[in-house]
């Protein structure tokens, strides 16, 4: 009999892995065996990081956010997309497209920060920061820190996939120099009539996203495959085109202290399907103005990424299939596939 699906994510504390410290070396492991199964099972779990920043720091990015979203119109499009490559900068209410639909969010995109800019070549351009005294520095600081908890939970998971140190070492190199994207995205309430969703349903496809969001409840949701228990609450907006799907959504609420972290479709290919990359969107009806901001982790843009020895070494043996498809992934080159996912990301403007 197939194991209860949870009503909620696993949560996963990280702290054994941000030291050496060899008395640690048990709690790393069982930190590492925790994280496979939740990638193995879910694609998403929570990284408890309490031990990592303060909580008053995120608190202090969403409090900038907000600061800027309540911007005039027409100060926010100082630093619109048009003004650069069209991926780094402010997106209008409506102005991202999921599915062919407009997602009722705005935000503002930043990515790692290249040689020789040239806002004509796609993703080429330079950041555009908004003037809120404290907005950039805060902000970069942040981004120090995410690619710093990139590095160490990408070394977790080598460990719970079981890579040699030589293993992890090429796949180290594949993530050095991340090509990251961080969004702050503001989330006014869904309007009844509003044919669409926040953000509509999708998948990462990246490979670590750690996402921050103020405390509103009943807003992101994650799909699970699979049968829905009783004792499952499942999450209050589920739309005709879940009708006959293989599992259900659930909500996948803030807790303090932790981020929401979900694997990306980079991670699928990796693992060769073992570990997956899993839907989720946002559906906001609450009264307040929701603000996120997502830290995508990803890898150098020259990676080549190809299935991993170690997780084929798995699939050999017959365990952990999870949900996993098992078949042979075609390697890509990250840049290359970023580039045509974003490139269809925004509505003209």
């Amino acid at each position: 009999m197939a194991a209860p699906k949870p009503a909620r994510l696993p949560i996963i504390d990280i702290a054994p892995w941000l030291s050496d410290d060899p008395a640690q070396a048990d709690a790393r492991a069982a930190v590492s065996a925790t994280l496979h199964s939740a990638c193995v099972n879910y694609g998403f779990f929570y990284l408890d990081i309490s031990s990592y920043v303060p909580k008053e720091e995120p608190e202090e990015l969403t409090a900038l956010a907000r600061e800027f979203f309540a911007l005039p119109q027409e100060e926010k499009e100082k630093i619109a997309l048009r003004n650069e490559d069209g991926a780094r900068g402010y997106a209008r209410l409506k102005e991202n497209v999921t599915n062919g639909k407009a997602d009722n969010h705005e935000g503002i995109d930043f990515y790692k920060p290249v040689k020789n800019p040239d806002k004509t070549k796609p993703l080429w351009g330079e950041n555009q920061w908004p003037s809120v005294p404290g907005f950039k520095e805060k902000y970069e600081a942040w981004v120090e820190k995410m690619k710093a908890l990139g590095m160490i939970t990408m070394h977790a998971m080598a460990v719970g996939l079981g890579m040699t140190e030589e293993e992890w070492q090429d796949l180290r190199g594949q993530v050095d120099d991340s090509f990251w994207v961080m969004r702050v995205i503001g989330y006014p309430p869904l309007p009844n009539d509003h044919d669409g969703f926040s953000c509509g349903a999708h998948k990462d496809y990246g490979c670590l996203t750690f996402l921050y969001t103020d405390p509103t409840k009943k807003a992101l949701q994650v799909f699970m495959s699979g049968t829905k228990l009783d004792d499952i609450p499942v999450a209050d907006e589920l739309r005709p085109e879940d009708d006959g799907a293989d599992g259900f959504w659930i909500n996948a609420d803030p807790i303090p202290g932790c981020v929401v972290c979900n694997i990306g479709e980079m991670w699928d290919i990796w693992t060769n399907g073992l570990y997956r990359a899993t839907l989720h969107r946002v559906v906001h009806r609450g009264s307040n103005y929701r603000v996120s901001i997502p830290f995508f982790f990803e890898p150098n843009f020259t990676a080549h990424v190809r299935p991993l020895d170690a997780a084929l070494r798995i699939q050999k043996s017959g365990k952990d299939h999870g949900g996993g498809t098992g078949t042979d992934k075609k390697p890509v080159v990250y840049g290359d596939f970023l580039l045509g996912k974003v490139t269809n990301n925004f509505d003209k403007y």
